[in-house]
């Protein structure tokens, strides 16, 4: 397994587009969020270049490529925008066949050390809800703390969640991972 991270570029939005999504009821999107009923871009809107692309060209977000190809994203957000001192992560891997192979692991490992040493912050934040145990597995596999649980306040499916936030601070990045940012 070889694990890049990429931002998109032109002329790979047609194929991000037919990978992420194509189709607007894949698995991963009922474990992203789906309270949001967030509606997938259409394929004419996600490649139009004359709108503004937010996955394109974007240092916050990047596409994980697994040996060659495209299989998901990271991406990161500011909580307190436009303060920017509050920076939040999270991962999406979009085909099935590629969960639980450790692609998200090693793509969320390079990501958080990435964002650290671009940044000067202490602090990164994920949030996730409970339903979604394969994030709560990978944030306390990388050793992400536990800092907040919002009890049910995710309603999705005629049942309310709990929204779970993971953090970890610098400090404790670089003594898990042994390496100097």
């Amino acid at each position: 397994m070889q694990i890049i991270l990429k931002e998109l570029q032109q002329d790979e939005l047609t194929d991000f587009w037919e990978l992420a999504f194509s189709n607007p009821h894949a698995e991963w999107t009922k474990w992203n969020g789906p309270y949001f009923h967030d509606k997938l871009p259409s394929k004419d809107t996600f490649i139009d270049s004359s709108q503004k692309n937010v996955y394109l060209n974007n240092p916050l977000r990047k596409v994980i490529w697994n040996n060659n190809q495209m299989v998901g994203m990271v991406f990161a957000y500011y909580a307190d925008e436009p303060l920017e001192k509050w920076l939040e992560v999270g991962i999406s891997i979009y085909q099935q066949a590629n969960w639980q192979q450790g692609i998200g692991r090693q793509a969320l490992t390079q990501w958080i050390t990435e964002l650290f040493k671009q940044s000067t912050l202490p602090h990164l934040g994920l949030t996730t809800w409970s339903g979604n145990y394969r994030m709560i597995a990978l944030a306390e596999s990388l050793n992400l703390k536990k800092e907040a649980e919002i009890r049910q306040v995710r309603y999705w499916q005629g049942k309310y969640w709990d929204s779970i936030k993971y953090g970890i601070l610098r400090t404790e990045w670089t003594n898990k991972n042994k390496t100097s940012l």
